[in-house]
C-alpha cells in the first residue's frame, strides 16, 4: 500500500498525470497482479506474485517516478 497525499486536491490534469506515472511503474513489474488507486483515500493498493525484494523494487520505482508517494507499512523499532 502506497499513500500519495493530496492526489484527490490536485487539478484534473495533474491528477491524472500522476496517475500515468504510476501506471507505468506498475506495468514495468510483471510480479504484479492487482492494482487499484482509491482516489478518495489517495491509496494505491497493489498485490503482486511472490518474488525476493520485489515490494522494495516497486516502492523504489515509484517514489523516483512519483517522489510525494509513501510507502506504508507496519512500525518496526
Amino acid at each position: 500500500m502506497m499513500l500519495i497525499p493530496g492526489l484527490k486536491e490536485r487539478p484534473g490534469a495533474e491528477c491524472r498525470l500522476i496517475i500515468s506515472r504510476v501506471d507505468r511503474v506498475l506495468k514495468a513489474f510483471p510480479e504484479v497482479v492487482f492494482a487499484d488507486m482509491n482516489l478518495r483515500l489517495n491509496l494505491l493498493w497493489v498485490s503482486v506474485r511472490a518474488r525476493p525484494g520485489v515490494i522494495l523494487d516497486i516502492a523504489c520505482c515509484m517514489k523516483f517516478h512519483v517522489p510525494e508517494a509513501m510507502l506504508v507499512g507496519p512500525k518496526t523499532s
